[in-house]
Formats: C-alpha cells, structure tokens, sequence
C-alpha cells in the first residue's frame, strides 16, 4: 500500500474520530454561540485557503500569473455584490485575454 493511500485511510479514520467524540461528548446539549461561530468560519477559511494556495502555487514554488489576476478581479467582483455567475465569467474572461495576450 503506498504512502499516499495509507495517509488518506488514516486522516478518514481521525476524521470520524473526530466527528464521533463530539456528540459523545455534549450529549445532546447544544455547543456554546462562540464555538459556532468558529465552525461556521472554518468552511470559509478552508475554501479560501484551497484557492489561494491552487491559484499562488506552482508546483513547489509561488507564482503570480492570469489565473491569480483572474481570482482577484472575480473576487473584486464578489465582494461589490454581482452573481456567482457574473463573478465566475468575469475570472474566465480576465484569466483568457491574459493568456491571450501572454502572461502564463
């Protein structure tokens, strides 16, 4: 079994693990407001965490390209409030005429 699928089958396990001792632990109470606020802002967090590093990351070095200005002028996009449409065709849009034009 190689490294790989052996770390895969151990984080599934520490996974359910996890999410197994919670309810064993409160026992049906609910969890207090501050710590659902953190839960709630951890699936952000992770989401943006993915982007930054897919969009920032080649290979193993850092890289800054029509792709990275693509997500930024989507994301400037978002946050003034457009569609999840609008925003994901403006990031395509912007990552191809730059491509087009000749950035990597």
């Amino acid at each position: 079994m190689s490294t790989i699928w052996v770390t895969i089958l151990g984080l599934t396990v520490a996974t359910a693990a996890v999410k197994a001792v919670g309810p064993v632990l409160l026992g049906g109470r609910d969890l207090p407001e501050r710590f659902t606020g953190v839960i709630a802002l951890m699936a952000p967090a992770l989401l943006t965490a993915l982007a930054v590093t897919s969009v920032l990351a080649d290979g193993d070095r850092w890289h800054a390209g029509a792709d990275t200005v693509g997500v930024a002028a989507a994301g400037v996009v978002a946050w003034r409030g457009a569609s999840v449409v609008t925003t994901l065709a403006v990031a395509v849009v912007v990552t191809a005429l730059l491509r087009l034009a000749g950035l990597p």
